[in-house]
């Protein structure tokens, strides 16, 4: 394989990357800021990013702009919404007039803003409507009830359920990895300007080190989301499954460690409800949680 980006993927995390810079929140007080969120939400549904797939983008595609969302906390539905076009794609079941995203557990995630809910028991799809949001971890992205039951709505081929969950894996481990990226960029920029005894904070070996770390952690983490997100459709579909759990998995360990990093290199700011780092590191924990991969799942010897 050749992981290096194309041309058109290039671009397009600079127009990803562009649209979480300019419209995503720079402060917690950002979060509510109604008109900002707006024009945020204006922005995205522009993109038409949450139809990628239906469009043919590839699984390289959908993790590049979900890593540059994750790095600019962009809080507009996009993970839920491209997974269920994901899956609309492979049934035709999913009306692409309503709104729709995907249910985990009984939850909707990424649901405000979504009228349907769509989820994927085996190969079985079923479909229910979107109730109230409600409160979670998660500051950037709302999750809500699903009002049961949920309805019959086809029947995957096995191989593309597959691909399916792949592709899952694959969204969410690129979001970590990029909610790692924002985290160790917010904790080196406050290192540069951090001053204790005459010198700034980065200046020393024991906060040093600790960047240093992160960011070994964030390169391993893009080189192994690179390998899941091209296995996504290029790979056999369990091949592409394991290399998407394996990339889950190792992403999730090094987001939790670089995004507790950054807490500690703020310091006692570090811990009050103006700094970012707290909302990094919650929706890291979120995106952990979302299609979880135990180790035992991976047959490669890992411990």
């Amino acid at each position: 394989m050749d992981a290096r980006l194309t041309t058109e993927q290039r671009e397009l995390r600079t127009a990803a990357a562009r649209l979480a810079d300019d419209l995503g929140p720079g402060s917690v007080l950002d979060l509510d800021d109604a008109d900002r969120a707006a024009r945020l939400e204006k922005a995205v549904a522009a993109t038409g990013w949450r139809t990628m797939r239906s469009d043919g983008a590839s699984g390289v595609e959908v993790a590049v702009v979900a890593e540059e969302f994750g790095r600019g906390l962009v809080d507009a539905p996009f993970l839920g919404p491209v997974l269920a076009d994901d899956l609309r794609r492979r049934t035709g079941a999913v009306d692409p007039s309503e709104a729709w995203t995907v249910a985990v557990g009984a939850a909707a995630l990424d649901a405000k803003g979504s009228e349907r809910v769509v989820t994927l028991d085996g190969t079985r799809l079923l479909a229910g409507r979107v109730g109230s949001l409600v409160p979670g971890a998660d500051l950037t992205r709302r999750t809500a009830e699903v009002i049961g039951p949920l309805d019959p709505a086809g029947e995957l081929a096995e191989e593309d359920a597959l691909r399916w969950h792949a592709l899952a894996l694959v969204a969410t481990a690129a979001d970590l990895v990029g909610t790692s990226r924002g985290a160790h960029a917010l904790a080196c920029d406050y290192a540069k300007v951090r001053a204790q005894y005459g010198r700034t904070i980065g200046s020393y070996q024991a906060v040093a080190h600790l960047l240093a770390e992160s960011l070994a952690l964030i390169e391993g983490s893009v080189s192994v989301l690179r390998h899941a997100a091209w296995a996504v459709d290029e790979l056999d579909p369990a091949e592409a499954v394991n290399a998407a759990r394996i990339a889950k998995a190792y992403c999730t360990r090094a987001a939790r460690t670089i995004c507790e990093t950054s807490v500690q290199v703020h310091g006692g700011i570090g811990n009050t409800w103006e700094c970012l780092a707290h909302v990094y590191l919650r929706r890291a924990l979120t995106s952990t949680d979302l299609f979880p991969v135990r180790l035992k799942e991976i047959d490669l010897g890992l411990s």
